[in-house]
């Protein structure tokens, strides 16, 4: 309940408010972007900076190992699960997008625990951006591992005669150009270019950069989420409709994922900090980075699975609930 009155998170409800009340309060695209960019920055520089004051430990190697791992089997059980419910490419879709994270519940879950004084170590931010990409490549292989089924699939005819399918209208996305575009994103070149600079300057950079990264975050923090509660609100109703089945994965899914995170965190010995990030990591679902590519790379999908649920459903429960909740699991399991 008292992360429900945290100035962030009250500007997250009202934009969900103004949102479900059809209001015309709205942040143009512009400053959305600047805002993420700058949220991206600002968490890279801290990263950075807590890593020039750690050093690279055998702890920084173990949770980046442990982000990894997580990255590669949540969207594969993701996968196995929702292709006995939807089609194959529109489990792919949906098992990318929940296999990869999301940076405003990343950051928004760094700023709770420094209000509740919880230290956690900067390189979570690299862990961060390994997670969004595998994802995003086993989805391209299961949709042209499905694509060439299709293509060689063996059709029956009369008389026991048997022919071959002719090519598929779409070819395989080849996976070296979804490798390019993941790791030369301009948000992920942003927030480790950022990582990089808190790293060489250390304290000295760290004073300099107070009143930006330090001073304004809460505020633009804040800005941000008001758009996000806007945009959360008017696609809701793009996941109304659904079978029941994905509604759950949305609201199941994410508890699951975050229970697997406890899990490997218990068993590293992790610090609290780090694993309750590494919970909310596995917890959320990206809905900027992944659909973006998916619309290129999964035509056949239907944006309006990945991103509605994601957006609609998984976003919304994590800001307001899920937060808390694994930071108070991860107090209570970790040492």
């Amino acid at each position: 309940m008292q992360n429900l009155l945290d100035p962030a998170i009250l500007f997250f409800i009202i934009g969900v408010l103004a949102g479900a009340l059809r209001s015309n309060l709205e942040i143009p695209p512009a400053i959305s972007r600047f805002l993420s960019l700058y949220l991206l920055m600002a968490l890279g520089l801290k990263g950075g900076f807590a890593l020039s004051h750690s050093g690279l430990t055998a702890q920084v190697g173990i949770s980046l190992s442990a982000a990894i791992v997580l990255a590669i089997c949540i969207p594969l059980m993701g996968y196995w699960i929702l292709s006995r419910f939807v089609s194959g490419f529109d489990a792919a879709a949906i098992a990318a997008t929940y296999g990869s994270v999301s940076a405003v519940t990343f950051v928004t879950a760094v700023q709770y625990l420094e209000n509740q004084g919880v230290t956690y170590g900067g390189h979570m931010a690299a862990a961060m951006a390994l997670m969004e990409s595998p994802a995003i490549i086993m989805a391209v292989v299961f949709a042209n591992v499905l694509r060439q089924s299709k293509t060689h699939s063996v059709v029956a005819l009369g008389g026991g005669v048997a022919a071959l399918q002719g090519p598929s209208a779409l070819p395989g996305i080849r996976v070296s150009k979804i490798l390019h575009e993941s790791f030369t994103d301009g948000a992920q070149l942003l927030l480790l270019g950022a990582m990089l600079v808190g790293l060489v300057t250390g304290e000295a950079g760290k004073a300099a950069m107070q009143p930006f990264s330090g001073d304004l975050f809460k505020g633009m923090l804040s800005f941000f989420l008001l758009d996000m509660g806007l945009m959360a609100a008017r696609n809701l109703p793009k996941a109304r409709g659904h079978s029941p089945v994905l509604m759950a994965y949305a609201v199941l899914g994410p508890i699951t994922h975050a229970g697997l995170a406890l899990g490997l965190a218990v068993w590293l010995s992790l610090p609290v900090g780090d694993g309750a990030l590494l919970m909310v990591l596995a917890a959320s679902a990206s809905y900027i980075a992944v659909p973006a590519v998916l619309r290129y790379a999964l035509p056949e999908s239907s944006p309006s699975l990945y991103f509605g649920l994601s957006l609609g459903v998984t976003f919304p429960l994590n800001i307001l609930f899920g937060i808390p909740i694994y930071v108070s699991l991860a107090q209570s399991f970790l040492l």
